[in-house]
């Protein structure tokens, strides 16, 4: 049996990962009397992703430290911040929490029985509640309440008065739960900088608080979610895993913002203590890490492909989210997550639109372009015309390409060329050969026909996100429906400028590191 834990150590465990302490003399301080008292809310609204594994796995970490935690369902929180949760599905999405978060909890190997799990309308409903309640808005400021709420509550044009309520209450529940800490996102800070200043008010101590950083999601932003593709649900399908992970940022070499190594990081390292790349042995074979930085060190230097990481995060994956499946397939629980969570209904004939019936955006975030490496040129062997390249897009397999250059780019120009290459057109065969994307090239209007691939900037890497200026934050469709004509549309307003900058609508196309070009066919076209 191993011997327990001394206070240094479990200080240790209980802030590893973390991105902030606010109170760290105090947190020494009880740990070296006795075990912490620590609660982690969540407010039940959209439905529970695998970012939410975060602070599952610190939890895990609170318990190895011997911390005595509540977790709190805030289903209170969740009608106030803008009626996220409406009132009607309140009761039925807390019980959808309950079972999906025991669930996770109980994947990763966490003992329920040393849990103690609290509903926010078990006490915040109570008469001493609702007068400290009062007590804290009389001496709580509008400009304070908003601020406090900045980051978490749903920003709209015209705010409503619950969401000023939410900080407050947030900040009492240290107190109604006995606890000497409250974990959260960083997300939180600026509640629980105003639980520090407003508690002592009416009598109350300060507490510790413990801040994860926000882990990026899929798309390299905050996995929200409300953001259906910068998340993956827990119940996802294996296939439905795959595809997101497939589609996520992922830039060779790029360890920023990089949602597949920071859950590397924050979930699957601390569970497990190490992490397995699966690799093909003619790759290098499977390599086994026991740290992370090593990991992420040989991904900033490309000794991990992007395609090896995916592929091995979504086995890592996977292996957690069978139990949560599995648990979920029973008929009761379908019933209640179809009834916590329903389909929004389409608009009949004749009445004003649903979200389902409006008419699509047309616009270049839906286009997956990405700068891609040409790593092989051959002649199509059916037609006189036609290249088929393989190009490299940051997956575990090069793309496979068909492209009408052969009169206008010679073979050795294209080899090992960096260019631009639209990735969800639906594939399609061209000459028997199926063609998996489209080169972009400029043309020139006159005639005689001149072509030129466009031009990433200088430095990019294989797999790197193109966007167009103003629509950086987009999601590209998984693949273009050819009846939608989507691309189409949006090809009609590409222009090559007079600065020889591809354009949409005299928005630049973009890299991180600057604007898409092509050599000289100023005014062109582009396809």
């Amino acid at each position: 049996m191993e011997p327990a834990p001394g206070p240094q150590e479990k200080y240790q465990l209980i802030t590893r990962n973390l991105q902030e302490v606010l109170g760290e003399d105090k947190l020494m301080a009880i740990l070296k009397e006795r075990e912490l008292k620590i609660y982690w809310g969540t407010a039940t609204t959209g439905k529970p992703h695998v970012a939410y594994f975060v602070p599952m796995s610190k939890i895990a970490d609170f318990l190895r430290a011997g911390c005595e935690v509540t977790i709190l369902f805030a289903d209170l929180h969740a009608y106030l911040d803008n009626m996220k949760a409406p009132w009607e599905l309140l009761e039925l999405r807390t019980r959808y929490y309950e079972h999906v978060i025991k669930a996770m909890l109980e994947s990763i190997g966490v003992p329920l029985e040393k849990l103690r799990f609290v509903r926010g309308t078990d006490y915040q409903l109570s008469k001493e509640y609702t007068l400290d309640v009062y007590r804290l808005s009389s001496v709580v400021t509008q400009h304070d309440a908003k601020k406090a709420g900045a980051e978490v509550v749903k920003q709209v044009e015209h705010p409503l008065l619950s969401g000023l309520l939410y900080p407050g209450l947030q900040a009492l529940d240290e107190e109604y739960l006995k606890v000497d800490a409250q974990f959260g996102g960083v997300d939180q800070r600026k509640i629980f900088t105003f639980a520090e200043k407003y508690l002592p008010s009416l009598g109350y101590a300060k507490r510790v608080h413990l801040m994860n950083p926000m882990v990026p999601g899929l798309t390299g932003s905050k996995m929200s979610s409300s953001e259906e593709d910068s998340k993956i649900d827990l119940l996802d399908r294996k296939e439905d895993v795959k595809k997101k992970l497939k589609k996520a940022f992922c830039e060779p070499g790029n360890v920023e913002n990089n949602g597949v190594l920071s859950f590397i990081k924050h979930v699957l390292f601390p569970l497990k203590s190490e992490f397995v790349v699966l690799r093909e042995e003619k790759w290098g074979g499977n390599k086994t890490y026991t740290a992370y930085e090593a990991l992420e060190k040989d991904f900033a230097e490309q000794v991990v492909h992007p395609g090896d990481l995916k592929n091995s995060v979504e086995v890592a994956l996977n292996k957690l989210l069978d139990p949560i499946r599995e648990k979920f397939n029973c008929p009761e629980l379908k019933k209640l997550s179809s009834a916590a969570y329903p389909t929004p209904s389409k608009a009949k004939p004749g009445e004003k639109g649903t979200k389902n019936s409006e008419p699509e955006d047309v616009v270049p975030s839906r286009l997956d372009i990405r700068v891609g490496k040409v790593i092989s040129v051959e002649k199509h062997p059916d037609a006189d015309s036609l290249y088929v390249e393989k190009i490299d897009v940051g997956e575990a397999e090069p793309r496979t390409v068909v492209s009408g250059l052969v009169h206008f780019v010679p073979k050795e120009q294209l080899q090992d060329r960096l260019v631009v290459l639209l990735c969800n057109l639906k594939p399609q065969k061209m000459r028997g050969v199926e063609s998996q994307g489209m080169v972009l090239c400029a043309s020139s209007v006159g005639e005689p026909r001149q072509v030129e691939p466009l031009d990433p900037p200088a430095g990019c890497c294989a797999g790197e996100r193109v966007y167009v200026e103003g629509y950086e934050g987009g999601e590209p469709d998984e693949e273009l429906k050819p009846k939608k004509k989507v691309f189409e549309k949006l090809q009609a307003d590409f222009r090559i400028s007079e600065d020889c900058v591809a354009q949409w609508k005299q928005r630049n196309f973009l890299t991180k590191l600057g604007t898409v070009s092509c050599k000289s066919l100023k005014g062109g076209s582009i396809s």
